[in-house]
């Protein structure tokens, strides 16, 4: 489904790929979709400031998006993910080609959305990243599901330590404190 029609029924979706427009700056690219949709202006002003101020993007706010850096490019398609309020978000391999602070401040970005009651599906190979933040996951192997549960609990299984965690997998909550 086109982005546009995924937003009209709630749904916010954050691409693997680097999905921000790159000509655009930090803020027009939060504006293009509240536009695109024909939101009042004032709304719109309104809506992209609190978002910038969320992500904290002000340092980057009039920066064109082939400058930023990758946890700047991601906080800022996160952002143009939310504009829409989904109640549902997507999220594609969030943690790819970013840094370790960034993989920080995405858990902690993933966490607010949790305590906002935004339902998230994310889909990632960085197992650590992933379930020091989920609430409940599947694990999947050769294209089926291996199990389900909470973190905690997949984490300590020894099937899923021996063919997709490894021995040694130890989970290291996030904690947002």
């Amino acid at each position: 489904e086109p982005m546009y029609k995924r937003a009209r029924i709630g749904i916010g979706y954050l691409a693997q790929e680097a999905s921000v427009f790159r000509n655009l700056t930090v803020r027009e690219n939060l504006e293009s979709v509240l536009q695109f949709l024909s939101v009042p202006k004032k709304e719109i002003d309104l809506k992209v400031e609190k978002l910038i101020e969320e992500f904290g993007l002000h340092k980057v706010v009039d920066s064109k998006g082939y400058s930023l850096s990758g946890g700047e490019r991601r906080r800022c398609e996160i952002a143009r993910a939310l504009v829409t309020d989904p109640k549902f978000i997507l999220l594609d391999e969030p943690f790819a080609g970013v840094d370790p602070i960034a993989v920080e401040d995405i858990q902690e970005i993933v966490s607010g959305l949790r305590h906002q009651n935004i339902g998230i599906l994310i889909t990632d190979h960085n197992v650590h990243e992933t379930l020091a933040i989920t609430d409940r996951a599947y694990l999947m192997f050769e294209g089926k599901i291996l199990m389900e549960g909470s973190a905690d609990v997949l984490a300590e299984d020894e099937k899923a330590k021996k063919l997709y965690l490894g021995k040694q997998f130890k989970l290291d909550r996030y904690n947002s404190e």
